[in-house]
Order: C-alpha cells, then structure tokens, then sequence
C-alpha cells in the first residue's frame, strides 16, 4: 500500500497530471467539474492509466471533497510508486 497527496484542479482545460511540488504533492488537473464527485473519479482514472493500474486499486482515504487528497495505490510500494511517477 502506497499513500500520494495529490493537488486537484477541477474543471482544468484538459486532464493531465503534471508535477510533484517540494513537499512531494503530485497536481493533477482534470475538466470535470467537482460536483457530484466527477473531478473525483475522474481524477482516479487519470491516475490509475498513469500508473497503468487498474482504476479499482485506488481509493480517496482523505479530502473527497476538498482540492488536497490523500491517495491509497492498493498493491503498490513508495518505492514502486515512486519510480513510476518519475518514469513519466
């Protein structure tokens, strides 16, 4: 289990996952809007198609109603994670 603070902006002009500020918080930018829980999903597809993991390993376990998330990547180390988020 890997934890990832992500950094969301919703209704963004196209979905992209762009860079990891000095605190290590990863931005993810998405057009949907953040009603209804779209910027949500949406933001956990982006992600899981990044990683190229399936979207069911990851959960939002902080923040699914704020900008600031914590992420949960089911069967994956920091390491792991690590070195994917830097392969892209």
């Amino acid at each position: 289990m890997a934890l990832i603070n992500i950094r969301v902006q919703p209704r963004a002009s196209r979905n992209e996952v762009g860079t990891t500020d000095a605190d290590g918080t990863l931005r993810i930018r998405v057009t949907a809007p953040p009603a209804d829980g779209e910027a949500n999903e949406a933001v956990l597809k982006l992600l899981a198609k990044h990683l190229g993991m399936p979207r069911s390993a990851l959960t939002i376990v902080r923040g699914a109603t704020a900008r600031n998330k914590v992420v949960d990547i089911g069967g994956m180390s920091d390491a792991n994670l690590k070195q994917r988020l830097e392969a892209h």
